[in-house]
């Protein structure tokens, strides 16, 4: 029986390179530790890309639930009353909500901006 090494077009024959392996493969005294992952620090670029796919997702579930709910309603407000679809109040909720939240969120940004700024 013949050993027939694997040729190639523009080498010519293929020989496997030497090892300084043990026929048997490595040998070692202890197993193998993996070497402990180092922990990625967070960053601002990766918390705006969470809260934007957060959002993408709530503005999802609000657009599917404002089709599902396209029956006309009685809306009163403050006296005023009228009837319109319960999607439109429900995105004019959800714009006031937003609205409401950026108001209360700057004025507390401008608060710390002047706490910092003012001198000791």
């Amino acid at each position: 029986m013949s050993l027939v090494h694997p040729t190639s077009p523009d080498q010519g024959p293929v020989t496997p390179a030497p090892s300084s392996e043990p026929p048997g493969g490595p040998v070692s005294s202890a197993p193998a530790s993996p070497q402990p992952r180092r922990r990625v620090r967070g960053t601002r670029t990766g918390r705006t890309w969470v809260a934007v796919c957060a959002a993408a997702l709530i503005t999802v579930a609000l657009i599917i639930f404002m089709l599902q709910n396209t029956h006309t309603v009685q809306v009163n407000f403050l006296g005023l009353t009228g009837s319109t679809s319960l999607a439109v109040m429900l995105l004019i909720a959800a714009v006031g909500g937003i609205l409401l939240t950026l108001i209360l969120g700057s004025a507390r940004i401008l608060q710390l901006r002047h706490a910092v700024r003012k001198p000791r």
